[in-house]
């Protein structure tokens, strides 16, 4: 019988030193810092990269995607597959108000800021179809509205649309198939 007293005491002991030393492991000591087999946490903000690069070189904000609408320098002449947002201020790569983007997907999604914004070019031709294309925009006295934008030619906005409307900002891209 005393045997078996032993056996459980020891067992007992062996389980709660066990317990105690995962609990040390689990809850480091404050100011001690995490075990390094331990991944850093990872929260995708969506942020565009380069985007300072971008504005500090061709004076285009932008904001964030999900990665399928890139900013890409126009090239001369124009080619198809690519959107083009024409604005009245002298941005893009070239200071000439044209910038340039590609859809790499099915379906993406750009916020950006770029003002005096008066025409979207879809990213088709006449041979080939483009995305369908959403732009929301705005003014400057914050009236916000949704266009949607020709695939396969120029959708005129805020100071070229018919009747001329008021300057307008690009704010979001949404293209899809």
């Amino acid at each position: 019988m005393n045997r078996t007293y032993k056996t459980i005491f020891v067992a007992a002991a062996t389980a709660t030193i066990a317990a105690g030393a995962v609990a040390v492991a689990v809850t480091p000591a404050s100011g001690a810092a995490a075990p390094a087999d331990e991944q850093p946490s990872t929260v995708e903000d969506y942020s565009y990269p380069g985007a300072d690069a971008i504005l500090a070189s061709d004076h285009v904000q932008l904001i964030s995607g999900d990665g399928h609408i890139l900013y890409k320098r126009c090239p001369v002449p124009e080619t198809p597959g690519l959107i083009i947002v024409r604005s009245t201020d002298l941005i893009g790569a070239a200071g000439n108000g044209k910038l340039c983007f590609e859809v790499t997907a099915a379906e993406g999604h750009l916020t950006m800021k770029i003002p005096n914004v008066f025409a979207v070019r879809g990213d088709g031709t006449s041979a080939t179809a483009g995305h369908k294309l959403k732009a929301q925009l705005t003014t400057d006295a914050g009236v916000h509205s949704s266009v949607d934008i020709n695939p396969n030619s120029d959708t005129e906005v805020g100071i070229a649309a018919t009747p001329p409307g008021d300057a307008t900002t690009l704010l979001q891209l949404d293209a899809s198939r």
